[in-house]
């Protein structure tokens, strides 16, 4: 966006540079995934076993952010930013040394900890700076660039692997976030946001969370975030083990292969984010659950490796379809953004922790029947998410009043 003005000048560059974090943050904790079968022959374990470092940092991650949200509304969200992404760049940094697979389930966790204060703290942020009707090209943004991150990690992972090894996939990440830190740094007045500056008690958060969960918006919300973050780090996660086992891929390959997860988010997130602001979400959000249904189920089809690759560009583009939308609804569940933000987050990444594991259980069922059911489970969905969104519509086009917080 081209502007004169200013102050709308310097809000597009902080969002461009919270874009680029979260794009690292989720580089970092998906570019392992496709090394899992590598992983395992360096550290002497199995593919099952090193698989666990991917859940390790995702579900404390989910678990933070109900700490984080609501030190972000008393504090600022600048200080939880700021505090979580330095903290990011040393756990990352010291990943890099971690001598057996304990160690290094230790510090995927810890990782996952101390990161969980960016991300969704940012999303919140964009609640306060952005209104509601025009919020769906900032999430566009920052949604597009974790499909990026989550797509360019796995690829660039199994690609520089072989060249500077994984430990160095992870000192990169962190000199590369060093610099973001910085950046941050200098536009700091900007980042703290307008969150509430009271101190809630202890029985007042779980009350809030509580309440975000009362009303029927929230409640089918936040399921469905669950449910399609599950459904996604299910298939994502595996991706590499599945073209390494059905075609015989070598590292770089299978880089190759997954390079269009990430692509349709990476490239027209913003689009993606207009047309949810122009026409609701009523339409897109079980279309995105179609779409990733179907590509599930026809990758368990013996298709040729091109058509399998495409597959997982329209895998991708079925989570660029839901995961930004839902996150604009969550922003406008209640005035507490940080809470409600906080509450998406932990949904979000614990159900990629348990998407992570429950498809790496059915692996024991055979790679087809896991992807068979997924996809299944996917069409199941949307069905449903026809009905559950009819309300879910543009209110400039409908010309209706803001519904309070916590109605349906």
């Amino acid at each position: 966006m081209i502007t004169s003005d200013p102050a709308v000048a310097a809000r597009e560059q902080l969002l461009r540079l919270l874009a680029a974090a979260t794009f690292l943050i989720f580089f970092q904790a998906f570019m392992v995934a496709p090394l899992l079968p590598r992983l395992a022959e360096l550290f002497d374990v199995s593919v099952q076993a090193i698989g666990l470092i991917v859940p390790a940092y995702l579900i404390p991650y989910g678990v933070a952010t109900l700490v984080y949200d609501p030190l972000s509304d008393r504090f600022g969200r600048d200080q939880v930013i700021l505090a979580s992404l330095l903290a990011f760049v040393g756990l990352t940094a010291l990943t890099a040394v971690a001598w057996s697979l304990t160690a290094l389930l230790m510090l995927r966790l810890l990782t996952g900890l101390g990161a969980s204060g960016v991300v969704p703290i940012a999303l919140a942020l964009l609640g306060d700076l952005f209104p509601f009707h025009e919020r769906g090209r900032p999430l566009g943004w920052l949604f597009g660039a974790m499909a990026g991150g989550m797509a360019f990690g796995s690829t660039a992972g199994v690609m520089l692997e072989p060249v500077i090894g994984w430990r160095g996939l992870f000192l990169g990440v962190a000199l590369l976030a060093l610099l973001l830190l910085v950046l941050l740094l200098s536009r700091r007045a900007l980042l703290r946001g307008t969150p509430s500056r009271t101190r809630p008690s202890d029985q007042a958060m779980l009350g809030g969370y509580l309440g975000l969960l009362r009303s029927w918006r929230g409640q089918r919300t936040y399921g469905y975030v669950l449910l399609n973050a599950v459904f996604h780090s299910g298939v994502f996660t595996w991706l590499g083990l599945y073209f390494n086992w059905r075609y015989g891929l070598s590292e770089v390959e299978i880089g190759l292969a997954l390079v269009g997860y990430g692509i349709p988010g990476f490239l027209f997130g913003p689009l993606v984010g207009r047309a949810d602001d122009r026409w609701g979400r009523r339409w897109l959000i079980p279309l995105g659950l179609g779409i990733a249904g179907a590509a599930a189920v026809a990758l368990a089809l013996n298709l040729p490796v091109v058509a399998t690759a495409l597959l997982v560009t329209a895998l991708s583009l079925g989570y660029d379809l839901t995961q930004p939308l839902l996150a604009g609804i969550v922003t406008d569940l209640s005035p507490n953004r940080g809470q409600a933000m906080g509450l998406n987050v932990f949904t979000l990444f614990t159900g990629f922790g348990l998407g992570s594991l429950t498809f790496g259980w059915m692996l024991g069922l055979g790679l087809g029947t896991a992807l068979l059911s997924f996809g299944a489970v996917a069409f199941l969905a949307a069905a449903v998410a026809i009905p559950v969104f009819r309300d879910e519509v543009h209110r400039a086009r409908v010309g209706s009043v803001p519904r309070p917080a916590a109605s349906s």
